[in-house]
């Protein structure tokens, strides 16, 4: 397995054009733009982040001003957006080698790698600090553990290393839900640490089935996902196995009380659907039901964080009985 330190030019001499102007370009100042930095901190994970960050804040027992909520919110986004650049940086070898990755700034040499990583450090002490102080430091301190965790552990340590990165490093976006809580409590509770569950045993199964159908991806970057390293059928049986474990665990809010009944009844049928899906990836051989799982993963995600913060909301819950039935139909429709 390669060594975490492998250089640009060892990973992807020869293998396109594109990646030898990255090689060129990579060391000099260059005239990035916004879009450029935007697209540093990954607006699409952090897209979740946000939502599940929000999620815990809207759950959590207790009131918090609307504005110190927003400032909350906010620091959860920069700082996942700051870990976002920092892995960037750190991954701009393999992320020219793959085809999902290269179109990213630093592999396109938009802007030198330092400016990347200075960006990503600024905006990592920015939040944290405002998060202290404007919330309180346990919440900030979360905030600090999620990005250190997410670029040493995850990021420089376990994802060139094991084919366990995601199950260990998942742990990073796991994370908000439990900050959100804290920014309103002060501290960690057991409904806080279900959700930070959740979150956990759902990315596992969420990436396995993108590394099903993007695996030559990974080969090609000598990045030990499971596929690669064990397997495709190994890696279904896993997936299988944890969407077992992640089906009952979306019900548990229900039972703790940070989440009501249609949510308990929604998150069954989401899980079960969830298994039903890992069981199709299972049995097939090409990529369609991976990919369909992927997508079905993301929507899960959103759907279950989406009725924890509507049954916070004054009551709203019981009334989306109806409305509940068109998820019930898409949800049957991607499985069936």
């Amino acid at each position: 397995m390669s060594d975490a330190s492998l250089s640009l030019d060892s990973q992807v001499a020869g293998f396109t054009p594109a990646a030898s102007a990255t090689r060129a370009s990579a060391t000099r100042a260059s005239g990035a733009q916004i879009s450029d930095y935007f697209a540093l901190l990954k607006p699409r994970v952090m897209t979740l982040v946000v939502f599940s960050g929000f999620a815990g804040l809207y759950a959590a027992p207790g009131e918090i001003h609307p504005f110190l909520a927003a400032v909350a919110v906010l620091c959860i986004a920069v700082n996942a957006g700051a870990a976002g650049a920092i892995n960037m940086w750190y991954e701009r070898d393999i992320d020219a080698v793959m085809e999902r990755t290269r179109g990213r700034p630093l592999p396109r040499g938009k802007m030198a790698p330092q400016e990347a990583l200075a960006f990503g450090i600024i905006l990592t002490l920015l939040s944290v600090m405002l998060m202290g102080i404007a919330l309180n430091w346990a919440a900030a301190g979360l905030l600090a553990l999620a990005n250190a965790f997410y670029v040493f552990v995850y990021t420089i340590w376990l994802k060139r290393r094991t084919p366990q990165n995601i199950v260990i490093g998942g742990a990073a976006g796991a994370f908000p839900p439990m900050i959100g809580w804290a920014a309103v409590t002060g501290g960690a509770e057991l409904q806080s640490i279900v959700l930070f569950a959740l979150i956990f045993v759902w990315t596992p199964p969420h990436f396995w089935a993108l590394a099903l159908y993007r695996q030559l991806d990974y080969t090609k970057a000598k990045v030990p996902m499971l596929p690669v390293v064990a397997g495709r059928e190994a890696t279904k049986r896993q997936i299988v196995a944890y969407s077992l474990i992640l089906a009952p665990l979306g019900l548990v809010p229900a039972f703790l009380g940070t989440a009501g009944i249609v949510y308990g009844a929604v998150a069954a049928v989401m899980g079960l659907c969830f298994v039903l899906l890992a069981l199709q990836v299972q049995r097939e051989t090409g990529d369609r039901a991976a990919k369909r799982l992927f997508g079905f993963s993301i929507l899960y995600l959103f759907v279950l964080f989406g009725l924890i913060i509507i049954d916070r909301g004054a009551g709203l819950l019981p009334g989306l009985l109806n409305e509940a039935a068109p998820v019930f139909a898409a949800a049957s429709w991607i499985v069936g």
